[in-house]
C-alpha cells in the first residue's frame, strides 16, 4: 500500500488533503520531509548509497537518512521510523529526543520530471550516535544498496566530484556543525 501525505500549502501550514505519495509528486504539491544525519563519536557521518530502483538519484551516495513524514506524523517520529526502516538502527531506550538536534527547516523545488515535481519543507537532523558500526548496520535493500562511515573531508570530495546526492542546504549546515567538534 502507498504512503498517505498531508499537502501542505505554499506556506508549509496543512491544507486538510490527502493524497498518495505519488500522487503528491505528480501534481508537484507542497509536503514535508525529513533528513537526519547520523555522526558517530569520530564525527564521522553515515552515508547510504540509494538503491538503484529509487524513482531519483539512484545509486547515488547520499546522506544517512532522508524520508517523508507520512500523514498525521511529527518529524521527529518520522526521523525515528526512517532510521529504523532505511539502516535498521534500533533507537530503543538509549536515544532520547534531546540526542536528535534540530538544526533547521529549509523548502526546495524541483523539477525531477514532467510527472515528478518535488516541493518539500525538509526538516533537518543531526543524531549523535556512539558505539555504531557500518559493519554490523543493516539496511532495508529495497532503499538502500550499501552505507559507510565518512569524515568531513571525503564528503567534500564527493560533493565536488557529484557522486553524492545535491543537497547544499544539509552539508553546509552539517559542515559548520561538526567544526565545532
Amino acid at each position: 500500500m502507498e504512503e498517505l501525505i498531508d499537502v501542505l500549502d505554499e506556506n508549509g501550514v496543512l491544507t486538510g488533503e490527502i493524497l498518495p505519495r505519488s500522487e503528491v509528486h505528480k501534481k508537484g504539491l507542497w509536503h514535508r520531509s525529513i533528513v537526519v544525519a547520523i555522526v558517530n563519536e569520530n564525527n564521522q557521518i553515515l552515508l547510504q548509497q540509494r538503491s538503484n530502483n529509487k524513482d531519483k538519484n539512484a545509486g547515488m551516495w547520499d546522506i544517512s537518512v532522508a524520508g517523508h513524514l507520512s500523514t498525521g506524523q511529527d518529524s521527529l517520529s518520522a526521523a525515528a521510523r526512517e532510521i529504523n526502516e532505511e539502516v535498521s538502527v534500533m533507537l530503543g531506550y538509549k536515544t532520547e529526543i534531546k540526542d536528535f538536534r534540530y538544526m533547521y527547516s529549509f523548502r526546495k523545488e524541483q523539477v525531477i520530471r514532467e510527472d515528478y515535481i518535488e516541493r518539500q519543507f525538509y526538516d533537518l537532523f543531526i543524531l549523535r550516535a556512539f558505539g555504531l558500526d557500518d559493519r554490523v548496520l543493516n539496511f532495508q535493500e529495497s532503499e538502500v544498496q550499501a552505507i559507510k562511515f565518512t569524515d568531513l573531508m571525503e564528503i567534500e570530495k564527493m560533493i565536488e566530484r557529484k557522486g553524492i546526492v545535491d543537497r547544499p542546504e544539509v552539508y553546509g549546515v552539517l559542515i559548520k556543525y561538526l567544526f565545532k567538534f
